[in-house]
């Protein structure tokens, strides 16, 4: 009976933390549609319907501007001293960020999958994105551009400075060709 117990309470323990996040917000929410509501009844004799739930909504609206002014900024601008500080850590974490935002930011680096012929006497290939293909800022003038070799099973990789006429188009999505790499080569593309 002791081991059974303990089952519910793990079980009503879990299901709390799944329902939290959703429940919690949902009631501030209505809380606070309720006690505008009914201050709009009280102190101005008004009742139309739906001005508590307007109001609800501009309110949490200007919660959250005044947090993220008044707090997240400030925060982040004092993150971003701190990087400037310590030159290492800036480094570190503005390649993490430029490589997050090459999968998933606006501006997508890893659009352009290529098979690229990395051995011209055995004919291997290497699949791979090119990123970069002006690369006169490196003072390289050639026919040449920056490919990145993601890694298999790991969230790293490998970029070349390649020829173009080593390099084929792959007429594939981005994700399926990265998805086909990641795993290598085991998922279908």
């Amino acid at each position: 009976m002791n081991k059974l117990a303990r089952k519910i309470v793990s079980l009503f323990l879990q299901g709390v933390l799944y329902a939290t996040p959703v429940f919690i917000p949902l009631y501030i929410f209505y809380s606070v549609f309720s006690s505008l509501d009914t201050s709009f009844k009280e102190w101005f004799g008004l009742e139309i319907p739906g001005l508590g739930l307007l109001s609800a909504f501009f309110l949490l609206a200007l919660i959250g501007w005044l947090g993220k002014t008044f707090i997240t900024q400030p925060i982040k601008n004092k993150f971003y001293l701190w990087l400037e500080k310590a030159p290492l850590v800036k480094v570190i974490y503005n390649s993490v960020k430029d490589l997050l935002n090459a999968f998933v930011g606006k501006e997508k680096k890893f659009t352009k999958p290529v098979l690229v012929k990395v051995n011209t006497i055995s004919n291997l290939e290497k699949i791979g994105f090119i990123t970069q293909e002006d690369l006169t800022a490196l003072g390289i003038n050639d026919k040449k551009v920056a490919v990145y070799f993601p890694h298999s099973y790991a969230f790293s990789g490998e970029m070349f400075i390649v020829p173009t006429e080593h390099i084929k188009p792959i007429d594939k999505k981005s994700a399926d060709v990265m998805k086909f790499i990641v795993s290598a080569g085991v998922s279908k593309s």
